[in-house]
């Protein structure tokens, strides 16, 4: 099992088939968790973010958070001492940790609020996304796997493991690049931020 903690938009710097991705027999199941801000104005929920938000790191926390672990199930079978890889299965167990906000709020900064919220949830869907392409390759990579000499399958179970496992790091790879965009001085999170903290 393989398992990733994107804590995405630092403060401080179901189940069913995936959609969109073609894919065999692989399955999603999806978390939605909170944890409860209070604040009156934009600065306030900010740093309210900033103290109860999901850890980033030792010191600092983030506003959301997206989480997830990948089991693979392979079916194999050998002929003629042969090992095929018949199918081949993940199932992606994501949570995602979000803010909400448990005090009133002016009409004004409840307009910023949801157009904040909707920016982080943006965020951290693309993470999911990112995990979903994953999985899809993974499939992809062991697809018509087969090993000669290998009656009891052990060189074809190791190799289907050593490709699904290349394939994970290459799109753990590919969510860090995507952080990085987004957190770079002048992007996406900057401007979110400060979109929630102007007084108009």
């Amino acid at each position: 099992m393989r398992r990733s903690i994107f804590c995405s938009l630092a403060v401080l710097a179901v189940v069913g088939t995936l959609p969109g991705i073609a894919m065999a027999g692989s399955k999603v199941v999806t978390h939605i968790r909170t944890y409860d801000i209070e604040g009156e104005s934009g600065k306030a929920l900010i740093e309210a973010m900033d103290k109860s938000g999901p850890k980033h790191g030792f010191l600092t926390r983030a506003i959301a958070q997206t989480s997830y672990t990948v089991e693979w199930d392979f079916d194999l079978k050998a002929k003629a001492d042969v090992c095929h890889l018949r199918a081949a299965s993940a199932t992606l167990d994501m949570t995602y940790m979000y803010p909400r906000v448990t005090t009133p709020m002016s009409p004004a900064l409840r307009k910023r609020w949801q157009r904040f919220f909707a920016g982080v949830r943006a965020h951290e869907q693309t993470h999911g996304r990112i995990a979903r392409q994953g999985i899809a390759a993974g499939e992809r990579a062991v697809a018509s796997l087969a090993v000669a000499n290998d009656p009891h399958c052990i060189k074809t179970q190791r190799e289907a493991q050593r490709r699904v496992d290349a394939i994970y790091d290459e799109y753990e790879a590919k969510q860090v690049v995507y952080d990085q965009r987004e957190h770079r001085e002048g992007g996406r999170v900057e401007a979110l931020v400060a979109k929630l903290v102007k007084d108009r």
